[in-house]
């Protein structure tokens, strides 16, 4: 029999359907609630949505606890390339954990990834709400043509850069990512470089750095800027229902 294979095709042994999973993403740990809440009994400390979720807590997505969630006994560990240390993944399949790896880079990458995971890694329907969410985001996207920067960290300042599922997101809100076109996908910038004639709006999201009203629209003298959701801006899974139209408010 041929195993199913992860976003990075590596084959996984699985028992489905998953009665047991620990999430390491808070996207796919918010998916998995929205879904089947019964069956995850772990996160990271991290997974902040849904709101009053009660689970085990294995640390951080760089250092997650592999002994609290091997205790666990989960049929299937859910990961992301982007947010979780190959390094943890190898060592939780050495002791015998499954572990299903996703790559999401992209809009319609996140719906294609959940959408495997859900029916081809957890052997569930896939849920209603992932259909929806892709209708929000098939709406053609307005044409704006403003350039913005997306920091998403200071001293020393980084901001969204190409093949990142951010900077997919504003394309289809009719944005142009002013740092898309360099090779790395959370560049080291100069504040000048933000801050500068090429570069119509900067979005301050609340995470990863959680820039507020006091803390990073003060170092722009020159660009207007505005304070955004992280989650809106930065998740994939049910907050994409709202996302769209909260960030649209949130820019107009």
């Amino acid at each position: 029999m041929t195993l199913p294979s992860d976003d990075l095709g590596h084959p996984v042994d699985l028992v489905r359907p998953a009665r047991r999973v620990v999430s390491l993403v808070p996207s796919l740990t918010e998916a998995v609630a929205a879904t089947q809440p019964e069956a995850l009994v772990g996160a990271t400390d991290w997974c902040t949505h849904p709101a009053g979720l009660e689970v085990t807590r294995v640390r951080g997505t760089k250092n997650p606890d592999r002994s609290a969630i091997t205790a666990l006994a989960p049929d299937l560990v859910l990961a992301n390339r982007e947010e979780n240390r190959e390094l943890d993944v190898d060592r939780l399949r050495a002791a015998g954990i499954a572990v299903w790896v996703t790559v999401i880079e992209t809009v319609d990458e996140a719906f294609a990834s959940m959408e495997r995971m859900f029916v081809d890694a957890l052997g569930w329907d896939s849920p209603s709400w992932l259909d929806e969410a892709r209708a929000v985001w098939a709406e053609p996207a307005p044409e704006s043509g403003r350039r913005v920067a997306i920091p998403i960290w200071r001293d020393p300042w980084m901001v969204v850069g190409g093949r990142t599922f951010t900077g997919d997101l504003v394309a289809r809100l009719g944005l142009v990512n002013a740092f898309d076109g360099g090779t790395e996908r959370y560049p080291r910038v100069d504040l000048a470089d933000i801050d500068s004639l090429d570069v119509d709006l900067v979005l301050l999201p609340d995470e990863p750095y959680v820039f507020t009203a006091d803390d990073g629209p003060e170092a722009f003298e020159h660009t207007p800027t505005r304070l955004v959701s992280g989650r809106s801006l930065t998740w994939y899974g049910p907050s994409m229902l709202t996302a769209r139209a909260e960030l649209e408010s949130t820019l107009d």
